[in-house]
């Protein structure tokens, strides 16, 4: 395949993993890369920049194939504004090959960071959900945009603009390339991705469903079991939306919500310490497990390398399938 996503990191397929916390580590990171897409490495994951420096350069040891980094700056327990400058130093430093941010863009840390990546080499792709973000990312120097759709796991935009609407919005009115979010677990939603405009697609939850995702079986099962209507958006309450699956906590957290309760109330209900627990023992109720409406089209654990090859072995038959409607 050859688009400009496939040409700006001189990758075989325009198919990117999204950050995943506590999942994007760099085993899964590198087993991505090495199968010709583009692995991404959480930066949320790791406590200090000595800690994320060396997990880059685990990764690095693991692929030589380029990978992004993860950076999603939203309000958060742990992580700080100072946290977040001093993570995009070390990719700069580190010369990442890119960089994926959610939530608040680069320049509101100060222009400065926009210059520094742009000099180390590293390309910016802001993943938003409206077009007024697209075209602001886009002015102050990013590289590209994740189109995110409200099907999305983790965080979509409050706007709740479906991925088939807001992709070609955005690619139609933008100059740099369009990355397509939310729904994507196939070659035939890749397919769907690059007829509305979008020239690569990024996805997690399929990701999660392959061998080489640490995280329990159990929860792998789950993702597999599990239908497109099955997941549900919390925490809409405290201006922090994100769509999970449906489980026990998600039920505990909706309800808290319904009769009012405060962030104080809710931050031991969504701490990622749950997921930490969920990952490591399997238990699919203790935590809210983010993951998209594309979990009911994932319907086997593979490795990463048979995901992308099928999916784009899919998307190229899909789009000669649909060709002859028009001879």
């Amino acid at each position: 395949m050859k688009t400009r996503i496939t040409e700006m990191f001189g990758i075989e397929y325009p198919i990117i993993c999204g950050a995943m916390y506590l999942v994007g580590e760099p085993k899964l990171a590198a087993a991505i890369s090495n199968a010709g897409g583009m692995g991404n490495l959480t930066a949320g994951n790791y406590k200090s920049g000595d800690e994320l420096r060396n997990a880059i350069r685990e990764t690095k040891k693991l692929t030589n194939k380029p990978f992004m980094v993860g950076i999603t700056i939203l309000p958060s327990f742990h992580i700080t504004m100072d946290d977040h400058r001093r993570n995009l130093e070390i990719c700069a430093e580190e010369g990442v090959a890119g960089i994926e941010v959610s939530g608040t863009p680069i320049d509101k840390l100060g222009m400065q960071y926009i210059d520094m990546l742009k000099k180390a080499g590293v390309k910016m792709f802001h993943k938003v959900g409206a077009l007024k973000h697209a075209q602001h990312a886009e002015d102050v120097g990013y590289d590209g945009i994740y189109a995110a759709g409200i099907e999305e796991g983790g965080h979509p935009l409050k706007d709740d603009v479906t991925t088939m609407v807001l992709t070609p919005k955005i690619a139609e009115k933008v100059k740099i390339p369009v990355v397509a979010v939310g729904g994507i677990a196939d070659g035939k939603s890749m397919a769907a991705a690059l007829a509305l405009g979008a020239e690569g697609v990024m996805m997690a939850t399929r990701f999660m469903a392959t061998h080489e995702c640490q995280i329990h079986d159990n929860i792998k099962q789950e993702i597999v079991k599990r239908q497109e209507y099955e997941t549900t958006l919390i925490c809409k309450s405290i201006n922090l939306q994100g769509r999970a699956i449906k489980n026990k906590i998600v039920e505990e957290i909706l309800e808290a919500e319904k009769r009012g309760a405060s962030l104080t109330e809710l931050a031991p209900l969504i701490t990622g310490e749950r997921c930490k627990v969920a990952w490591t023992t399997g238990d699919v109720d203790v935590a809210p497990m983010m993951m998209g409406q594309s979990i009911g089209r994932v319907y086997d654990i593979k490795s990463c390398k048979e995901v992308i090859e099928g999916m784009a072995k899919e998307a190229e038959e899909q789009i000669k399938k649909i060709s002859k409607y028009f001879q």
